[in-house]
């Protein structure tokens, strides 16, 4: 017998066929002797259509409500789940984020989670009950408030869940077979990978793979727990995503840990570039300018400075950052223009973001030559380098992504020997 948490994200629980689906597999669990934890997220679209409805009746909407709102979608899925099971005769009780003792500081939109007190889950599991959590929710002690996690919030509920309850497995569902060289959407040809550690996992989820999330990963990586990607609408066994000094599970094959040069290629769409022109090329007023971006609220990827022009002493500094954050970093430059003494602003939201990530680079050469030489013989241009221990990211035009993307992962010799199968089309 084992304990294991599941996370079923907004396609897996998408309709009530897909609730019964998802119902069946969690019984099947229970049924093998295991004891069974839940985290659900919200049906479908749902919280996308909470957002724009609160857009509707009030421009900008209280955070403390709308994390009230947004919460209830995660509420709706758990309790028809719990219904769900109980029609196929097993005892299945629902709890809120707070019911939960899902504990987060007082931050409305992308809380964090402080502490996990599960004594009403152990108890219910004590009593031979299947848990269902909803995903994505907390509460504050201090403020007596929901609060909500933000992106990838049921993702972290699982794994916080699974840290607080020592589970054996944190098991987070999706509609893709579990994670692959890179997104079966863009690159068709994508090979699933049997494991892959926790290290390689976080460059690739922070720089666009969206079949986890970072916080989830650095959370499990962390306090130590095992997560498993799997497919609701398959029987695969999915990768196993390990951390230093992690194996896998008894009685799973899997392929062995030694480090790949390069294990995934990962792509983004998401972020902006902002040129700040003509900067005096004096100390400081590079922490001039990061400052006032700080200030922004805006998070700041790749930075680079080019070389000062020798007949006026100025230079161009760019950098990255989400397309979400760009409006403010450049309202809030722009107010400080004659301070800091730069001559203009270019924003730029049509680029992509191309991330090529392996342990294996630490030992071996040649990995950025391979990628350079594939954008080189096909005509895609560079404007932004990025390189980490294990990872490099370069910036190129958005509609050259998939392009290079496709490119790469060939290069690299990543491609499978059949297109990999997305099953309901979205990727959580």
């Amino acid at each position: 017998m084992a304990l294991i948490v599941q996370k079923y994200g907004g396609s897996s629980v998408a309709d009530a066929e897909s609730i019964k689906r998802v119902a069946k597999r969690i019984v099947d669990a229970r049924r093998a002797g295991h004891d069974v934890v839940v985290a659900v997220s919200a049906m479908g679209d749902t919280t996308d259509e909470l957002l724009d409805l609160a857009g509707q009746v009030a421009p900008i909407p209280a955070p403390r409500e709308l994390d009230m709102l947004l919460s209830s979608g995660e509420r709706i899925s758990m309790a028809l789940l719990a219904m769900a099971i109980h029609s196929m005769g097993f005892e299945a009780r629902s709890f809120t984020g707070s019911q939960a003792g899902m504990i987060t500081d007082a931050t409305h939109g992308a809380a964090r989670i402080v502490d996990v007190t599960p004594v009403r889950l152990r108890e219910a599991l004590d009593e031979g009950a299947i848990v269902i959590v909803a995903g994505f929710q907390g509460f504050n002690r201090d403020t007596r408030d929901i609060t909500t996690l933000g992106r990838g919030g049921s993702d972290t509920t699982a794994v916080a869940l699974a840290a607080a309850l020592n589970a054996d497995v944190c098991e987070i569902y999706s509609d893709v077979d579990g994670i692959f060289t890179a997104d079966p959407r863009v690159v068709p040809n994508a090979r699933k990978l049997d494991v892959v550690s926790a290290e390689e996992m976080l460059e690739l989820a922070a720089n666009g793979a969206k079949v986890l999330y970072i916080r989830a990963v650095e959370y499990a990586r962390r306090h130590g727990v095992l997560i498993n990607a799997r497919s609701t609408f398959s029987s695969s066994a999915g990768t196993f995503v390990l951390g230093e000094g992690m194996s896998l599970p008894e009685g799973v094959e899997g392929e062995g840990m030694e480090e790949p040069i390069v294990a995934g290629v990962a792509t983004d769409l998401s972020q902006a570039k902002i040129t700040v022109i003509g900067v005096p090329d004096v100390p400081g007023k590079a922490a001039e300018i990061f400052k006032i971006v700080a200030k922004s609220g805006a998070n700041v990827d790749m930075i680079v400075q080019n070389v000062s022009a020798a007949n006026t002493g100025r230079t161009d500094i760019s950098f990255t950052l989400p397309k979400s954050d760009a409006a403010q970093a450049l309202k809030a430059l722009a107010a400080d223009q004659q301070d800091v003494g730069f001559a203009s602003l270019v924003h730029d939201d049509q680029i992509g973001k191309l991330s090529v990530v392996g342990a294996g680079m630490r030992t071996h050469s040649g990995v950025s030559a391979t990628l350079f030489e594939a954008l080189s013989i096909s005509g895609i241009n560079i404007e932004m380098i990025s390189t980490s221990e294990i990872r490099i990211s370069v910036v190129v035009r958005g509609d050259d992504l998939a392009a290079a993307a496709r490119l790469v992962h060939t290069a690299y010799g990543l491609d499978g020997d059949v297109e990999a199968v997305v099953h309901a089309g979205t990727g959580r």
